[in-house]
Formats: structure tokens, sequence, C-alpha cells
């Protein structure tokens, strides 16, 4: 990531701090036994609620859904299509901050630009980002008709 940007936790303001808790809450619902990988994601809507998600993994990996998308499928599935900012908790892999695979960086672009904030579970290191910055070429259907 060339757009990452690291700050401390407790420089950022309560709104975020509260969105990177309940990303970790949610990591701890992760079902992923074959991985024993686990990510949390939590979402803030337009309307201000927090919407978590956390990786479901299955035994046909590829009917596995990741943390981001699940907590979007659940805030849509409650009517809510605005959000404002996302947070995603995982462990490190050497040093590293885990970030969004392609396919949630995608599904996060057709929702807008929003502030990301990247973690793992000490809050040691937080990276703040955006979708833009993380998928700036994202693909865009434009409408067709008037």
């Amino acid at each position: 990531m060339t757009a990452e940007k690291f700050i401390e936790f407790d420089s950022l303001d309560n709104e975020a701090q509260e969105l990177i808790r309940e990303s970790i809450e949610a990591m701890k619902m992760s079902y992923s036994p074959y991985s024993n990988f686990k990510v949390g994601a939590a979402l803030k809507c337009d309307d201000g609620t927090i919407t978590r998600g956390c990786n479901i993994e299955n035994s046909s990996f590829p009917a596995s859904i990741c943390a981001e998308r699940t907590a979007i499928s659940k805030a849509i599935s409650d009517g809510r299509v605005k959000f404002k900012a996302i947070a995603v908790a995982a462990k490190m892999i050497n040093n590293l901050i885990t970030s969004p695979c392609g396919v949630c960086r995608q599904t996060l672009a057709e929702f807008g630009d929003m502030p990301v904030y990247l973690t793992d579970p000490t809050m040691t290191k937080v990276v703040e980002t955006s979708v833009k910055d993380l998928l700036p070429l994202a693909f865009h259907l434009t409408k067709a008709g008037p």
C-alpha cells in the first residue's frame, strides 16, 4: 500500500476508536477452522449504527466469505446502503498489517469512498487509509439511459 498512514490508536477520535474496538470484537466470532486466521470488520452506517462481520470459512473454499463482505451483507439486509467508515482487524503477518482482499476492496468500492482503519488485535499499529487508496482504479458501471 502506498497510501498507508500509520497512526497511534489514542490519536484517533472516539468514533474511529469505537469502530476499531468493534472490529476486534467481531474477530472473536470468526468461524475459521481451516486457516485459524480470524478477521473481524465493523462498518459504520450513515445512520450511526455499527454492523459487525467476521470471516466464515467453508471446506469448499470458494463458499467462504470475508469479514468485510459479511458486514456489508448484514447492513444491506437490514436496509442500510450508505456507509461512513470501516475497520478491519486481523493478526499481522511478517509484521505487516492485513488489508482487505481484492474482492472486498471492489465490494467496498461499490458503496463509495470511505475511511478504512486496519489494525491487529493489540491495536499497537493502526493504518488509516481509504477505499479509493486501496483500489484506485475500481471498476464502476455507469447508468445507461437519461
